[in-house]
């Protein structure tokens, strides 16, 4: 995605000791970074707060994560916003997302309008309530249009589920003719997935210092970069995700391969 270098510079001003734009190359920004978005519950529960308040500071910290993406010119951003586990939460906290999650894609529609940004949706949205399955398809209509960043959230999103889906997907095909059994493939399970349009991430980044996956994109982050920060997630900002980036520029990505 071409970037506004205008822009780039006056959002990343004043950096912190240790990290720096000039410290990222600019050529070498990975065009899919995913994240975990870990700790909110924690950083409230460490301030007094109530968990609800750390869900509407972590909106606040995805917000900067959108637009530091945009302006380093990243392809596509995705984010796991809520799981097919998390319906296991109290209903109170989860009436609290539901309405928080249709609430705040109304209030940043102009944000995406602003910054050109592209609205997708992966998991089972049929799931959701009504008012918040209504808000987020008015989201897609909205951006359908844009041509700049894809930010793709994960909500009702289990990666098995997925890849049961397409497996069942699959099936269905080749049951009816419409795909013959020795094309079942790689492709032809990818293309049957929630993200069958989009770039495999080539970072993730997660928060809070966990060292698991919890059912995201198990399929797509086969040779994903991996980058943990200790910072819960409210805490996260623009200068954390340069130091992610360049931790990911700092690696010897061989695929299986040999270092040549």
């Amino acid at each position: 995605m071409k970037r506004d270098e205008e822009k780039l510079g006056l959002y990343f001003v004043n950096p912190p000791e240790d990290v720096s734009l000039a410290s990222i190359d600019l050529d070498r920004v990975p065009s899919h970074i995913s994240l975990i978005m870990d700790g909110n519950g924690r950083w409230a529960k460490s301030r007094g707060l109530d968990r609800s308040q750390g869900h509407v500071a972590g909106v606040r910290s995805l917000r900067e994560i959108i637009t530091a993406s945009v302006r380093l010119g990243v392809d596509c951003l995705s984010a796991y916003a809520f799981s097919t586990e998390n319906w296991r939460r109290p209903q109170e906290e989860v009436d609290l997302l539901m309405a928080l999650f249709a609430n705040t894609l109304l209030r940043e529609l102009p944000l995406f309008h602003r910054e050109n940004v592209r609205l997708r949706f992966l998991g089972d949205l049929e799931g959701l309530p009504e008012t918040t399955r209504d808000t987020f398809r008015e989201g897609l209509d909205e951006t359908a249009s844009h041509t700049g960043m894809t930010l793709a959230l994960a909500v009702n999103y289990g990666s098995r589920a997925e890849i049961a889906r397409a497996a069942r997907l699959v099936a269905q095909d080749v049951a009816t003719g419409r795909l013959a059994l020795e094309d079942v493939d790689e492709h032809a399970v990818a293309s049957r997935l929630y993200t069958r349009d989009l770039p495999d991430p080539e970072l993730l980044i997660r928060t809070s210092g966990e060292l698991r996956l919890s059912n995201y994109l198990l399929w797509q982050l086969a040779y994903t970069e991996f980058y943990v920060s200790d910072k819960f997630w409210p805490d996260f900002d623009r200068w954390d995700l340069l130091r992610a980036v360049g931790s990911f520029q700092g690696r010897d990505r061989r695929f299986g391969g040999v270092t040549s």
